[in-house]
């Protein structure tokens, strides 16, 4: 979900399945709600990359936990010939930034601090519309303290504890 000025612009999005060329697990499945039968005739991977690094070219990348969901795109990097080198902010990090003291960042948790409703949740479009709307309300927060540009929230955020796990 593309977020421009300040706003999140809900049809502006990039949405598609893909087949993993594989049987999705149990627990995938559960969480997801995807079934193999939605993926069955989804363009594979090497397809769908090229069209997603288009739509975001030129972007900041806002994920949350963007360590796990950048290791998956870093493990495509070969066989796709696909980099993706824009700068990314991790609002599980920043919630570990602007709420130091908190047991919990995950989304959720997040989400109830920050007055966010959850919607969609475990689907891509509902994750990127919670987090964008997640991150849009750290904005001012982040700003109070003294982090106002893309190299400030970036440096605050790698100095948290969780900037240590690796994927």
């Amino acid at each position: 979900v593309r977020i421009v000025n300040g706003r999140l612009l809900e049809h502006e999005v990039f949405e598609q399945l893909v087949d993993p060329g594989r049987r999705m697990s149990a627990k995938a499945a559960e969480i997801t709600g995807i079934d193999d039968a939605m993926l069955a005739g989804q363009p594979a991977i090497d397809k769908v990359l090229p069209a997603f690094h288009q739509f975001s070219e030129d972007t900041v990348l806002v994920a949350h936990n963007a360590a796990f969901d950048m290791r998956f795109l870093q493990l495509k990097e070969a066989p796709t010939g696909i980099c993706f080198r824009q700068p990314v902010l991790d609002t599980l990090l920043l919630s570990a930034v602007i709420h130091p003291n908190q047991e919990s960042h995950k989304l959720e948790a997040i989400c109830e601090r920050l007055g966010v409703n959850v919607i969609g949740r475990h689907t891509a479009l509902g994750d990127a519309i919670v987090t964008g709307e997640v991150f849009l309300k750290m904005i001012p927060l982040l700003a109070e303290m003294g982090i106002r540009t893309l190299r400030e929230a970036r440096e605050a955020a790698e100095r948290t504890y969780y900037a240590r796990v690796k994927y």
